[in-house]
């Protein structure tokens, strides 16, 4: 049998190397707040969405720090960020329920396996034309899992352990009822009403900034605006809380401490009898991991006005991301849109950003970890409240009668898949189906003989 021609392969080369063709001190003044900020931002986040898939907020923080690292120097795009996602809540979960922590730990370093190879026979292109509406519907199922998974924390409910399938949740959640706790209820709405006026405090048409018109109010709105909402929830409502003594679940008394040394280095357990039983979780962080990756770059090339990323590139570095992460204790990654959309606001002109984002979490990590064992996990469950809100498409759900009947069938069917089942079998059924659709609607375009 002949072995594949080059062709057949696509070509390692980094982002990096092209951005840094001229690269001299203004744009790098650029990058360094750039990267600075997204820092900043990516800190609840990563522990948010840590502790939300059933994991140590470590886990999240040096995932976010790994990843995003690796996928600043030799990724497919020039600002894309890459570390912990919202999408991956609900799945990750389900695994670490099911499966344990470590078997996660070798879903995920195969999962980078496949993306690397994905991104190596150039399947860059065909993972960007999965349809609209399945992107859409499943998208929206998944904001729908984030705030199920959310309801716990946000309502204080002493629930031992949430199952991770629907109902079971939704029962879970009913039993416990009689645990509310309003302080803790208080807190997560107070974190999701403050995400949502901080940036119209500082808008340019703000009531604020009109009725006090003055330098100093403009200079102070000037400077308020670029701190991110996440963090001024994250340490506002924290001092509250600790200032009022108020009996609330935290970080600390859940998880206990969060190291500050640097994680060991332990490759996971791979056998061929625990990877045939996890292939079903394997695939799904690889097809998801190379869906929502891909989305961002293409969000990242929209708003930042740089060259297009090259998506098998992209699919490479995801990959390399995702075998590394694991060693050191870490969960699956992507690429978020949140962060790289910071990014390419706060100025970010190559990947040098993404690599001091990575550098100035490690040492807010090793240097103040212990800070965060005071944070509400309420507040945290606000943070991914606001964020699964923000992440939702749900004007789709509205326009669906402009749309064809054949579109409305294919994000309907996509969303109560990923609700009730999971976003194996939505993907599956919808690509099947829309495979199905196209197949019907070239036949009736054919001309008859």
């Amino acid at each position: 049998m002949r072995p594949p021609s080059a062709s057949v392969l696509t070509r390692f080369r980094p982002r990096l190397i092209d951005a840094l063709r001229g690269y001299d001190s203004a744009r790098f003044l650029k990058d360094l707040g750039a990267g600075f900020t997204v820092a900043i931002v990516a800190l609840p986040l990563a522990m948010a969405f840590a502790i939300a898939s059933g994991l140590k907020p470590e886990a999240g923080l040096w995932t976010s720090i790994i990843a995003g690292a690796i996928v600043a120097l030799v990724g497919g795009s020039p600002v894309q960020i890459a570390g912990p996602a919202g999408a991956f809540i609900v799945v990750v979960y389900g695994i670490v329920e099911r499966h344990g922590v470590a078997n996660l730990l070798v879903a995920t370093a195969a999962s980078g396996v496949l993306l690397f190879l994905m991104g190596l026979l150039r399947l860059g292109n065909l993972v960007k034309k999965v349809p609209a509406p399945i992107v859409v519907g499943f998208t929206n199922g998944i904001a729908v899992l984030i705030v199920l998974s959310q309801l716990r924390d946000w309502l204080g409910l002493a629930v031992p352990r949430m199952p991770a399938e629907f109902f079971a949740e939704l029962d879970a959640l009913a039993a416990h009822l009689d645990s509310f706790n309003p302080w803790a209820f208080g807190l997560g709405g107070v974190t999701v009403l403050g995400l949502w006026l901080w940036p119209r405090l500082w808008h340019a048409r703000s009531p604020l900034r009109a009725t006090l018109d003055t330098p100093l109010v403009h200079e102070f709105a000037n400077v308020g605006a670029k701190v991110p909402g996440p963090v001024v929830a994250l340490v506002s409502i924290t001092l509250l809380a600790a200032w009022l003594h108020l009996p609330v679940e935290t970080i600390g008394s859940r998880f206990g401490s969060i190291p500050a040394g640097l994680p060991a280095w332990s490759p996971p357990d791979f056998s061929l009898s625990g990877l045939a039983a996890l292939a079903r979780p394997i695939l799904t962080l690889a097809v998801l991991g190379a869906i929502e990756s891909l989305l961002c770059a293409r969000v990242a090339d929209q708003t930042s006005g740089l060259a297009p990323h090259d998506p098998n590139q992209e699919l490479m570095a995801q990959g390399l991301a995702n075998l590394a992460t694991p060693c050191l204790g870490g969960m699956p990654a992507t690429g978020t849109i949140a962060r790289t959309v910071t990014n390419v606001r706060a100025g970010a002109t190559s990947p040098v950003a993404g690599l001091v984002h990575a550098v100035v979490l490690a040492a807010i990590v090793l240097l103040a970890a212990p800070l965060a064992l005071q944070v509400p996990l309420a507040v945290l469950a606000g943070v991914l409240l606001f964020t699964a809100w923000n992440m939702g498409e749900w004007h789709e759900f509205v326009r669906l009668r402009e749309q064809p009947l054949a579109h409305g069938v294919l994000v309907v069917l996509t969303f109560v898949l990923t609700v009730v089942f999971d976003l194996t079998v939505a993907l599956g059924v919808g690509l099947v189906l829309a495979w199905g659709l196209s197949l019907r609607r070239g036949a009736a375009d054919k001309p008859s003989a």
